[in-house]
């Protein structure tokens, strides 16, 4: 597969939930581990579409709960790479809660999954790589390379003073 590169537009996932009892806890708010299902799938096909390849979940970097999603409301999903790297690629998940009742919308969480694009043996393959184009895909890609560095460190495959984008931040 050749390396060529790709938008952010180009990998956009939207997925579209209403949280429904079976997804809420006693509160009548929506399951952590439900909205984490929610966001590994959009993630999946944002990857997914990216590449062209079957990916692999490899991490979840960071997730925030800003607010609890009560029963009934609709919840929008939208996955977009923010970064691709050699096999892996950075997907940012912005959360959107509607009020069914009064139409507004509004961001509530947010999270960000690392997937490698892998061959019909498992093992890692390329990826396109990312041109970020809007303000925002800029400072998200800008920001991916530091927050891969500290995921490695973090699990011990890097070594904190090879770890130059974090360094430039305290010199």
């Amino acid at each position: 597969m050749s390396k060529k590169s790709k938008t952010a537009k180009e990998s956009i996932a939207m997925l579209t939930e209403i949280v429904l009892p079976n997804d809420t806890n006693s509160l009548g708010n929506l399951m952590g581990g439900r909205l984490l299902h929610w966001m590994d799938i959009a993630s999946a096909i944002s990857a997914q579409r990216h590449c062209g390849r079957v990916v692999v979940t490899a991490s979840v970097n960071n997730v925030s709960f800003n607010q609890p999603i009560r029963l009934g409301e609709i919840l929008t999903l939208q996955a977009k790479v923010s970064r691709a790297f050699t096999s892996s690629m950075e997907i940012f998940i912005d959360v959107w809660v509607e009020n069914t009742s009064t139409g507004e919308k509004k961001k509530c969480n947010e999270a960000i999954y690392t997937f490698v694009a892998v061959d019909q043996q498992g093992r890692p393959i390329d990826v396109p790589e990312l041109i970020p184009e809007t303000d925002e895909e800029k400072k998200r890609f800008e920001g991916a390379l530091r927050r891969r560095q500290l995921s490695l460190i973090l699990a011990g495959k890097m070594k904190p003073h090879d770890a130059t984008e974090l360094k430039a931040l305290f010199i």
